[in-house]
């Protein structure tokens, strides 16, 4: 795929969502992180309610390490995995205090020192609580950006550094997200909605539905 055609891709996906954002409920960089740290094998939409449950009572790391083990569980037991997430949290929040300020860092050797964030989660505090040009590829991009020849990689690594080379620099702050949401809603695993896609014509999946 060329330039030019990854440059017009953008340009609608923007024109379609000037201002892209993820679907996690969160008004704080720490309470981005720790939906993210609760959003692995869940959907947003488990998490906000979560959330909506935690947050009024505890939204700040200090304030979760009084709640307690117990009651971090009690708030967030809805969610799959929700022990192992709560003790992550947990452990995220004593290292926020201890050695941040109470403060979510903003590089990615701090973020990923923190339990359960890894190089997708660091890259989501990155572009989308402190304005970074990082893309955090997850399933969805790593699909749309495969099938749309955008950037083709065999892993989420390639795929990601194919992204940072190849997306145009005026769309680079958003691209994460206008990718993982057309990836969610129209590029879909099992049937692209390839009939409603307002890319369809730049795209180079040979595989595509009629249908909308």
């Amino acid at each position: 795929m060329n330039a030019q055609k990854r440059h017009e891709i953008f340009a609608r996906l923007q024109a379609e969502n000037p201002h892209p954002t993820t679907e996690l409920n969160w008004s704080t960089p720490f309470e981005l992180l720790a939906a993210v740290l609760l959003s692995a094998q869940a959907t947003d939409v488990g998490v906000n309610k979560a959330t909506a449950r935690l947050f009024p009572v505890a939204n700040t790391p200090q304030a979760i390490i009084e709640l307690g083990i117990d009651g971090l569980k009690q708030h967030i037991k809805t969610i799959g995995l929700f022990n192992t997430k709560a003790d992550n949290l947990m452990k995220t929040c004593h290292l926020l205090v201890d050695q941040h300020g109470g403060q979510v860092p903003q590089t990615r050797k701090a973020l990923e020192a923190l339990p359960g964030v890894g190089r997708k989660t660091a890259n989501v505090i990155l572009n989308t609580a402190f304005g970074q040009p990082t893309i955090a590829v997850d399933t969805h991009i790593f699909r749309v950006s495969n099938r749309t020849g955008i950037a083709k990689g065999k892993d989420v690594i390639e795929v990601e550094r194919k992204l940072l080379r190849h997306v145009p620099s005026v769309f680079k702050q958003d691209a994460h997200h206008w990718l993982i949401l057309h990836g969610r809603y129209t590029c879909i695993a099992r049937k692209p909605r390839c009939g409603s896609c307002i890319i369809e014509d730049l795209c180079d999946y040979k595989e595509k539905t009629e249908l909308a």
